[in-house]
């Protein structure tokens, strides 16, 4: 027996899916992972630090902009 990992777009996965499913049952064997551990990366956030101390907000000045 052979394996075979076949990453699918949403958009074609039913057609796939279908097509799998009208093959012999007893010649092959649907394994769904539809979230593999090895595409899941830790998410990285970068942020950054605004200094507002001394600021102060002119209404005026604002709306003329």
């Amino acid at each position: 027996m052979h394996s075979i990992r076949v990453d699918i777009e949403d958009s074609i996965f039913d057609k796939v899916i279908y097509f799998l499913n009208n093959l012999p049952v007893n010649k092959i064997k649907i394994v769904d992972s539809s979230i593999s551990s090895d595409s899941i990366k830790p998410k990285k956030f970068n942020s950054i630090k605004l200094q507002t101390k001394d600021f102060t907000f002119n209404r005026e000045d604002a709306n003329a902009r």
